[in-house]
């Protein structure tokens, strides 16, 4: 059984990897490793003047995180929600990945990762398209990409490339890791705060990716 999670610690749940196995981190792209509100709000802009409905694009960033067609559903008739999710994504790049910057600490954490033989996999709920560009628009040094999942959808992309430990932004990340029987780790990046990502389960939080080498010292410590 885990310890209770606290905002800066490490979980006791073995992480799944053996002694011969490289350290596996998974991470959430938007608001974990890439800050996409800028370039999401320009998007939703776009879509508001081409069909002439309001959108709230402040309210829409602060609910980055689920499906795109979720939050199309707070703004479009059911019916009209698909047609507008492939507009969506026809203007995204063009729009949204050129005002994508590196959230802080990012390439940091990245490096840690590195640092400790091990590898990094991006389980991102963005089409596999646009977390590939943004990806590689961010520069990236990745092992692996993975989109169009969210919570425990995420989980089997973790399982098959041995994630120990999965880090975001999002309640559904902690569901993720929870899928994927790794270690939880929050940061309060996104629309949840610490104290909600340790209310919800989080096994470790953290207040940014600026925290995150210093933890994963000592979870790489762990047997």
């Amino acid at each position: 059984m885990s310890s209770p999670p606290t905002l800066w610690g490490v979980s006791t749940l073995d992480p799944p990897r053996s002694s011969d196995t490289a350290l596996a981190i998974g991470f959430d792209l938007d608001l974990t490793l890439a800050d996409t509100r800028s370039g999401i709000a320009a998007v939703y802009s776009a879509l508001a003047a081409e069909t002439g409905v309001p959108i709230d694009t402040d309210q829409v960033v602060r609910r980055i995180g689920p499906p795109l067609e979720v939050e199309l559903g707070y703004w479009f008739p059911e019916d009209e929600v698909p047609a507008m999710a492939a507009r969506y994504r026809e203007i995204y790049a063009g729009i949204a990945i050129p005002a994508t910057v590196l959230m802080p600490g990012a390439a940091d954490a990245l490096d840690a990762v590195r640092a400790n033989r091990g590898k990094v996999v991006v389980v991102s709920g963005k089409n596999q398209a646009d977390t590939e560009r943004t990806v590689a628009h961010l520069g990236l040094d990745v092992d692996a990409v993975v989109g169009g999942v969210f919570g425990a959808g995420k989980g089997v992309a973790l399982r098959e490339h041995g994630a120990a430990a999965y880090v975001g932004d999002h309640t559904g990340d902690v569901d993720a890791a929870r899928a994927a029987s790794a270690t939880a780790v929050g940061v309060a990046t996104g629309p949840f705060d610490a104290e909600a990502l340790a209310a919800y389960g989080a096994d470790v939080v953290l207040p940014d990716l600026l925290a995150f080498p210093d933890w994963l010292k000592s979870f790489a410590a762990v047997p």
